[in-house]
């Protein structure tokens, strides 16, 4: 089995635009596994479906503690990298969250803007990036480059006027760009054109959020994407087949 920092060392090099590292969003070391077994390369842990499997909220419902000893238990049950989704922090700085990293054994992180602990609200762009460096300074202190996704909620959120919502998420992903993030993630279901647009003008990796039934893996190469992962799509993806399969079994 790889070492943390082969591991990350190897998911960096998965993120190539045109030709994305496709991360299935799993929950628990089943889906984990699975998806292993179908020769996928790389994992991301949903902060969402983690929380849906234990009968938690998403938006930091679990206390961090909690996601660390899970995603510890998916990334031990797999031999590739695993990426855990550590929503807004937790309101944890730098070193908290890089030693979270350390004992869940996972090679990399998805960070985003709104900051659950306090009452939602949107970080400014540079208190985001700020953020970021303190983990790349951390982790680069160990020796490690955990690979940080830097996320972005504006369209999630349809934050502000749509005319410049772009320019805007545009200006914030470059800020983390510079505090040292690995791929960027403008969080969303976007037009072709706009997501050629953030292909273009970002300086790192973007990373898109697909529907398993419905996007279409070919149609984001051609747009230049360089990672994929599901968020909590894929575990929702589930409900009717186990509904199906439940139905004639109801009392």
């Amino acid at each position: 089995m790889l070492d943390v920092s082969a591991k990350t060392a190897a998911f960096r090099k998965l993120h190539v635009p045109g030709d994305p590292v496709v991360a299935p969003t799993v929950w628990d070391a089943w889906s984990a596994r699975l998806a292993e077994s179908l020769g996928f390369k790389a994992l991301t842990i949903g902060s969402h479906p983690v929380a849906d499997s234990v009968g938690k909220p998403d938006g930091e419902g679990l206390k961090f503690e909690e996601l660390v000893y899970r995603a510890r238990e998916i990334a031990r049950s797999v031999d590739i990298p695993v990426s855990l989704d550590v929503e807004s922090g937790y309101g944890l700085d730098g070193e908290g969250i890089v030693n979270g990293l350390l004992t869940a054994g996972v090679a990399g992180l998805n960070i985003e803007d709104t900051v659950h602990s306090d009452e939602g609200r949107l970080r400014s762009p540079e208190e985001h990036a700020d953020l970021i460096r303190e983990i790349r300074e951390q982790s680069n202190a160990l020796g490690l480059r955990f690979v940080i996704n830097a996320r972005t909620d504006l369209f999630l959120r349809q934050d502000g006027a749509e005319e410049d919502r772009a320019d805007r998420a545009i200006a914030r992903l470059k800020l983390c760009a510079e505090a040292g993030a690995d791929s960027l993630y403008p969080v969303g279901f976007h037009s072709p054109e706009l997501y050629k647009r953030l292909v273009a003008e970002l300086p790192l990796p973007v990373n898109a959020i697909a529907r398993p039934e419905q996007n279409d893996l070919a149609q984001l190469k051609d747009l230049g994407v360089g990672r994929i992962s599901f968020g909590p799509f894929l575990q929702w993806q589930l409900n009717e087949p186990l509904k199906a399969a439940l139905a004639p079994w109801k009392p």
